[in-house]
């Protein structure tokens, strides 16, 4: 009897605990509890509300994360060597505007096609029917003779005759703005020196007049033979005996002076490009257009 009353009891409690409660979500009863609480992070929010404006604040001047821009080199550092004996001699500093410059293959694109187009001579030339020495008598009667209709004898039909659309002296040259070309420099002279394949020798980058094949034993011992690729040399003026030297061993290299090299020769025909200190500063500071207003600024 006393457990029917207990039973009873109980069944009652529930019943009113139902009632309290509501109906359960059955959403919810079908949930794991682990998925069923709230995505946003619980927690106690402070109770002065000054002390919170503050803890904002202080977040927000100290970031955990850096910013991009100090992700960013500044300068670049770049090893002087001795030429030929390549011994390292000192480090010096560039701007990474100037050697860290990311690769834009539009503009280098961009670049060598206004060089090529530059190049052009444009000199093919025909002659008109007016500028063919001759009578511009007609050639035979029109009628009565059973041939061809024909006019002076300068008609694009006959041998010797005029041509018809043919090629006149014109300039191909194409127009890019000075800007861009600057950048396509430095990104070239950039390309060249994330890869480790420029290297910068102290001025005065010359030989001893020595006998055939010196240059020869100088690339080779320094592994730059010809199974290695071939070495772009850039001087800030003309070096008689390595010009020579690489002249009659042309399949090891070939050097240029700053006035005479472009974008073109920089990217393709070599595996290396060893430029003069001299050359090179002298190059970045006539490509550098779109700094002027900026470091003036």
């Amino acid at each position: 009897m006393a457990t029917r009353r207990v039973h009873s009891f109980t069944k009652t409690l529930g019943a009113l605990r139902s009632t309290i409660a509501g109906p359960r979500d059955p959403l919810i009863q079908c949930l794991a509890p682990r998925l069923s609480r709230s995505m946003a992070t619980e927690t106690t929010l402070p109770r002065d509300a000054n002390r919170s404006r503050d803890l904002i604040k202080q977040n927000a001047a100290s970031p955990a994360t850096p910013a991009v821009s100090e992700l960013i080199p500044t300068t670049v550092q770049t090893t002087i060597y001795h030429f030929p004996s390549m011994e390292p001699l000192r480090f010096e500093s560039y701007s990474a505007k100037h050697l860290h410059m990311p690769l834009r293959r539009d503009l280098l694109h961009r670049a060598v096609v206004f060089e090529g187009d530059f190049t052009r001579q444009g000199t093919a030339s025909t002659k008109t029917r007016w500028e063919i020495h001759g009578s511009h008598r007609k050639i035979r009667p029109q009628k009565g003779t059973g041939k061809s209709r024909l006019g002076t004898r300068q008609s694009p039909m006959l041998k010797g005759g005029s041509k018809v659309f043919g090629p006149r002296p014109r300039d191909f040259a194409t127009a890019l703005p000075r800007k861009i070309y600057d950048i396509a420099w430095r990104t070239a002279l950039s390309y060249r020196y994330r890869k480790g394949e420029l290297v910068v020798c102290e001025n005065g980058a010359e030989i001893e007049k020595g006998t055939g094949g010196y240059i020869k034993t100088i690339l080779e011992h320094h592994g730059w033979g010809k199974g290695n690729g071939r070495t772009l040399f850039v001087t800030a003026a003309y070096r008689r005996h390595l010009d020579q030297a690489l002249k009659e061993d042309s399949e090891y290299g070939k050097v240029l002076t700053m006035d005479d090299v472009d974008v073109k020769d920089l990217l393709e025909g070599t595996d290396r490009v060893v430029i003069e200190k001299k050359a090179l500063d002298e190059v970045l500071a006539m490509h550098q257009s779109d700094l002027v207003g900026k470091m003036r600024s």
